[in-house]
């Protein structure tokens, strides 16, 4: 009997320990990851895991990106004291563009911390880099970056934003998979994009995304879904992170 009952322990913690395993494993990337389909005027044309990539937005919209609106439509400051940055910190800024959040980050985490602010447009980073420079600031790193690779180094990265970039990503998943190699463990990724459930937000459907897709898309990799935040008048704040490593 004991032999028994020995065996039906070890066949239940087994099946026990698949389930478990099986129930955190990151799902598969779909096959063909990419597939390409007439869309909407402002898509590309390249459709991933359902969802139509969006166009992004060239070097020519810069001084949009600067436009005194964005203080009461989008609310930087709320937006960064959500995000609790802390001096010493080294942060990314993905698709930074003219460095709207870039220097305001910098700030946060002060002369002793680091922003590595990236973007595919070499004109894009010119501008950031003048505006840097014309804020006094040296704790910036400026990175060309890649439509696949956000160069970002390896296990560097406290915290990784990107703010209305994701929608845009010409390969969002060989993006997120540098992006999350990127971040330390316990590193947090944070993706804003306009609600595409409020139907009222004025902006493009191509160009907002909901909280559904953006957990779908980032549970193909090895990030924890921490929370999503609505504080901001039209955006998502959708946070995720690296899984701490396990203790000794």
């Amino acid at each position: 009997m004991n032999t028994l009952l020995t065996r039906w322990w070890v066949t239940f913690l087994a099946c026990g320990l698949f389930m478990a395993t099986a129930a955190t494993a990151a799902p598969t990337p779909p096959e063909p990851l990419y597939t390409h389909a007439p869309g909407s005027i402002d898509g590309t044309g390249k459709w991933f895991m359902g969802r139509e990539i969006a166009h992004f937005m060239t070097h020519h919209g810069a001084t949009w990106l600067e436009r005194p609106e964005r203080e009461t439509e989008e609310r930087p400051r709320i937006l960064l004291d959500a995000l609790a940055l802390k001096p010493g910190q080294t942060v990314a800024d993905v698709g930074a563009g003219s460095g709207y959040f870039t220097w305001r980050m910098a700030q946060r985490v002060g002369p002793a911390g680091r922003v590595f602010a990236t973007d595919i447009q070499r004109e894009m980073i010119s501008i950031l880099r003048t505006n840097m420079t014309a804020r006094g600031l040296t704790n910036v790193v400026p990175i060309l970056s890649l439509p696949d690779d956000p160069r970002l180094p390896t296990n560097s990265v406290d915290l990784i934003l990107l703010v209305d970039v994701y929608h845009e990503c010409d390969f969002p998943y060989e993006m997120v998979r540098g992006m999350a190699a990127a971040l330390k463990p316990g590193g947090r990724l944070v993706l804003v994009e306009y609600r595409g459930e409020d139907r009222w937000v004025p902006i493009k459907p191509l160009h907002k995304m909901t909280e559904a897709q953006v957990r779908r898309e980032m549970a193909l990799h090895d990030l924890e879904w921490v929370a999503t935040g609505r504080e901001l008048p039209r955006q998502h704040i959708l946070v995720f992170r690296r899984p701490p490593t396990p203790a000794p």
